[in-house]
């Protein structure tokens, strides 16, 4: 039995141009990066293809914007609240196929690649596999053949992640969220296969657009928030924040919050907020005990604290491993 798709459904068109419509005025040359994972003291590279945006903040603040106008939603927000969009569809008008077919949107006007599926559990996972596959054919007729690879995260296999990273064609990636949301997940450690890195390396560095299947069913309010956290001590530091009893709340700063330093720009880790206090502490660096700064990281830090020294509430604090070094 063969299934045949409709591709004029007008609420599902809709859908598509409120997500493909936030990178309005993105070039398509510029959809894509060459980026090199070099390891410390070592000769040794990998090479990867990943995705570029090349929009300011305020640009898609104003695509936004206009498409929550467009649609008659109210916000109060008055500027952009981090990277994170959330397109709502009622249970059966077809949710699946609408991301699915908004991956090729999204490369066939900004020449976006790399998407990675993070879904709750396996029978969801297992769905959005079978969905690929039964789509795969029609998508390619729709969408002139575009070269595509998909495949499930395996934690045997973890050396495929090089093949995300590296491979210039669309690359979709199903992970389950339970395959990288604890510290001896396979996928977090070093790994002797890739050059001693850690596998999500090659996911993070390839900057993908990461979709979220069923995000009410993520468990923990790590998990909720999406997290992108780089390493285990971030793992833990996030935990650690989560369980305090005196942090009103914290967030894991997006690669768009950027310092501008005479060396350059730079991102600091984390925004913590303390309950009773007005101020915010801007964790610099999260670091392991005994692990060192290099020498580009030190004088930005440097930087960064001279030039929130002139504000009253804001304390910068960094290189810290632990929570507690904030109000020791």
């Amino acid at each position: 039995m063969k299934l045949h798709f409709d591709n004029n459904q007008e609420y599902q068109i809709e859908a598509i141009r409120a997500i493909t419509d936030i990178f309005e005025g993105q070039p398509l040359s510029g959809g894509d990066f060459e980026f090199s994972l070099t390891g410390a003291g070592t000769l040794l590279s990998e090479n990867g293809i990943g995705n570029k945006l090349s929009l300011t903040e305020d640009q898609i603040w104003n695509n936004v914007e206009r498409i929550q106008q467009y649609n008659e939603i109210k916000s109060e927000n008055t500027e952009l609240q981090g990277m994170n969009f959330s397109a709502e569809m009622e249970t059966g008008t077809g949710k699946t196929y609408v991301y699915l077919r908004t991956i090729y949107e999204l490369n066939k006007l900004y020449g976006f690649k790399k998407f990675v599926i993070v879904v709750p559990s396996i029978a969801i996972r297992e769905g959005v596999l079978k969905n690929l596959q039964i789509t795969h054919e029609y998508f390619q007729t729709l969408y002139d053949k575009a070269q595509i690879t998909y495949e499930v995260y395996d934690s045997k296999k973890v050396s495929n992640l090089r093949g995300f990273a590296c491979n210039n064609a669309i690359q979709i990636l199903v992970i389950n969220i339970d395959s990288f949301a604890k510290d001896e997940n396979i996928i977090n450690k070093p790994n002797d296969k890739l050059t001693g890195k850690r596998p999500i390396e090659f996911l993070q560095s390839s900057n993908p657009i990461v979709i979220v299947d069923e995000p009410q069913n993520m468990e923990t309010d790590i998990r909720k928030n999406l997290i992108p956290l780089d390493s285990s001590v971030e793992n833990q530091f996030a935990r650690d924040c989560e369980s305090h009893e005196n942090i009103e709340f914290f967030f894991k700063l997006p690669s768009l919050f950027r310092i501008n330093t005479p060396i350059g720009t730079y991102n600091p880790d984390w925004a913590v907020v303390f309950t009773g206090e007005k101020k915010v502490y801007f964790v610099a660096e999260t670091k392991s005990d005994g692990q060192e700064l290099r020498p580009n990281e030190q004088m930005k830090i440097d930087c960064g604290r001279a030039h929130f020294k002139q504000f009253e509430n804001v304390r910068f604090s960094g290189p810290i491993s632990s929570v507690s070094e904030l109000t020791g």
